[in-house]
């Protein structure tokens, strides 16, 4: 049967109703994975599809009501659902696109199909999407988890306090889920059906009707789709995997594989970056690791808590101790003091904190190294925890390219104190652990990273 080719843990049946006799095809709903290559859930569909006789259909629904999304999100994302519409079209696939709420959109598909087929997302508006059509759609819906290396709840039935309660579930059960997924060749071709879409080519008419922020400009720096997720995570592996350990908390290099932007749209599979990094001889043992604890309990981590947590992109959602102690030091005198407004121009008088966001605004990247510390200083420099969490959220969201991500809401979550413990108590951060401009001066070499930015933005 079909469910023996994919990892049953991934495969969650969200619906009772019966496969559709009277179905055109199988509805492959690709929502979050938006790749052609080593998809579960793309897999899945084509051999249930083959199970029944009948072609697999791709849909996706180009909605302008996700949240916080804005033209630098909508550029990158054409890019890579252009790249996977190419594949898919090599395989013998239809892609359809259409704009519209992606469950209204893959509802409408549906009406044909014998069987609907969905990708997994954490957060709240994804559950909701796939419990509507769960709910409305007239056959079986299945959901295929692709975009993790563990399943979810494979790895944890709570949510986890912090990364050494996760890690060895982690470590103990990636072998398993880390074969490479070998293409199901379809045995009956859907590309010569006649199913309305748009022109995926056509970037202004795909996005040109779209009510959205158009304030943020794309990117120059990053192409999206999985070519380019390849060729860049072969030149890390190849030129920067060996200086990974060492060079991972300086900001002032570039030994990094700028990977989060892709996974956060389903561009490539973690798997494959995680088997790309396991079979190399490049680096040494420390470069491998460290590289894995990001990849895997890092990122897995952060879904694991927006899984889990209702809350996860609200202030109450940090542990009990954190919310105490910052609330306990909320009057405390500040140093200094902005409105968003100034976060947001770069404009404090930190000149290592102003080249972080000019690099986010530029690149839609900043390093993570500085990511830290420019939400750290977020969080100091704010009238209250409260308007510093969500100023932190906000611009984190708006700039990043992967941002509105299980890790966004986990990342400003830990400068705030999730997934950390108590350290020693000082003004305004309370037990809540700190950084300052001279431990930055002592670890790494900011002065270097301002001009490196200065860099970047005079070519963007």
């Amino acid at each position: 049967m079909t469910s023996k080719l994919i990892s049953p843990e991934r495969v969650q049946e969200l619906n009772t109703r019966p496969v559709r006799d009277d179905g055109e095809y199988v509805l492959y709903w690709m929502q979050q994975s938006q790749r052609a290559e080593e998809n579960h859930a793309l897999e899945f569909a084509v051999q249930k599809a083959n199970d029944l006789r009948l072609p697999v259909v791709v849909g996706f629904g180009l909605t302008d009501r996700y949240p916080e999304a804005n033209l630098r999100h909508y550029a990158f994302m054409v890019q890579g659902l252009r790249d996977a519409a190419g594949t898919l079209e090599k395989r013998g696939i239809l892609f359809v696109a259409r704009h519209g709420d992606p469950a209204e959109t893959a509802l409408r598909l549906g009406r044909a199909a014998s069987v609907m087929v969905c990708d997994r997302g954490y957060l709240r508006h994804q559950k909701a999407w796939r419990s509507r059509v769960a709910e409305e759609a007239r056959c079986s819906v299945f959901q295929v988890e692709a975009d993790v290396i563990v399943p979810v709840e494979e790895a944890s039935q709570k949510q986890e306090y912090a990364a050494r309660t996760l890690r060895r579930k982690l470590m103990d059960r990636m072998e398993a889920h880390l074969p490479t997924l070998r293409s199901t060749p379809p045995d009956h071709r859907s590309t010569g059906m006649e199913i309305e879409g748009l022109d995926i080519r056509d970037e202004e008419a795909l996005l040109g009707p779209l009510s959205m922020d158009r304030e943020v400009k794309p990117v120059r720096l990053f192409t999206g789709g999985t070519q380019a997720a390849r060729k860049i995570l072969d030149d890390f592996v190849q030129r920067h995997l060996d200086r990974y350990a060492e060079n991972r908390n300086q900001p002032q290099t570039d030994d990094v594989s700028h990977m989060s932007k892709y996974l956060h749209f389903g561009q490539i599979s973690p798997a494959v970056v995680a088997r790309k990094i396991l079979e190399t001889r490049k680096g040494t043992e420390d470069d491998r690791e460290s590289y894995l604890d990001e990849l895997l309990v890092r990122r897995e981590l952060a879904v694991n808590f927006v899984h889990f947590s209702e809350g996860y992109d609200r202030f109450n959602s940090l542990p009990r101790w954190a919310r105490e102690t910052l609330e306990a030091h909320r009057d405390d005198r500040r140093p200094h003091v902005y409105p968003r407004g100034r976060f947001e121009a770069a404009d404090t008088h930190d000149p290592y904190w102003n080249a972080a966001m000019r690099e986010m605004k530029t690149t839609g990247y900043m390093h993570n190294y500085m990511r830290m510390y420019w939400g750290k200083k977020i969080l100091e420099w704010s009238d209250t925890p409260q308007a510093a969490y969500e100023t932190a959220l906000y611009l984190n969201n708006k700039y990043f390219l992967d941002g509105r991500d299980p890790n966004s809401y986990a990342n400003i979550g830990w400068i705030f104190g999730l997934h950390d413990r108590p350290w020693q108590e000082r003004d305004v951060y309370g037990k809540v652990r700190t950084m300052t401009a001279r431990g930055l001066e002592r670890k790494a070499d900011p002065g270097a990273y301002v001009r490196k930015v200065d860099r970047l933005t005079e070519k963007a």
